[in-house]
């Protein structure tokens, strides 16, 4: 009979202690759990950029953010999450700027502020969204990310633009819901090409192309009939 000195600890006793002493995961980061996340995420984000979709690794992130895969891996299990943690955080950025706007409701400056995120403050976050747009349909359960938001995105867009036309700054003779998809889709044109045309969106033209589709959207100006001594002139 073996001697109890020498006999393997139940597994009762290993749980216990287990319990009692925690191990730490495995890449587990010190610091501020939000503030590690958050820049992870702008790593990856730079990464999807600069090297696209099929580039971004777990690996290559955690190199880009200066700390080891473990310490990436304890935030996202693995890059399909990782990548949908992105795409939620574009679209936090979005909304953000939406709900800004709506309190003046100032549809001009949303557009321009939407422009100046993607060319000049951020331009990683929209090279990032083209790569993340381009493989949603091939990954379903993203592209459900991806609806599911945009949805969103245009219910509160219809909402801003239905007290505009309450207000009589935003033209009532198309629905609201109308006008926040035909927006939505001449802005996304517009930020789609200015990476590969950026010589054709000048700050001038991309100016002038805000004011034309201001004009568009605004409430028709009633034509002015000629006086009746004007008439009787002519």
């Amino acid at each position: 009979m073996p001697d109890a000195k020498n006999r393997p600890q139940s597994t009762t006793q290993h749980a216990s202690e287990t319990e009692s002493e925690p191990v730490a995961r495995r890449g587990r980061p010190v610091g501020d759990h939000n503030a590690k996340r958050a820049e992870l995420l702008a790593a990856a984000i730079a990464v999807i950029a600069q090297e696209g979709y099929a580039g971004a690794s777990m690996r290559r992130v955690a190199q880009h953010a200066g700390c080891t895969t473990g310490a990436v891996t304890y935030y996202f299990a693995n890059k399909e999450e990782m990548v949908g943690a992105v795409a939620q955080n574009l679209f936090d950025r979005v909304d953000a700027l939406l709900e800004t706007n709506r309190e003046q409701f100032d549809i001009k400056s949303l557009i321009q502020q939407w422009l100046e995120w993607i060319s000049s403050d951020e331009p990683d976050n929209w090279l990032a969204w083209l790569q993340l747009l381009t493989h949603a349909r091939h990954e379903p359960a993203f592209g459900g990310v991806i609806k599911q938001r945009y949805a969103r995105f245009r219910q509160v867009f219809t909402s801003v633009l239905e007290e505009g036309q309450q207000q009589g700054k935003i033209r009532d003779d198309i629905p609201a819901e109308l006008l926040a998809d035909q927006l939505s889709a001449i802005s996304d044109g517009w930020l789609m090409m200015l990476p590969v045309e950026p010589e054709r969106f000048s700050a001038e033209r991309g100016q002038a192309l805000i004011d034309a589709l201001i004009i568009l959207i605004s409430p028709p100006k009633a034509t002015k009939r000629p006086s009746r001594a004007k008439a009787a002139a002519q």
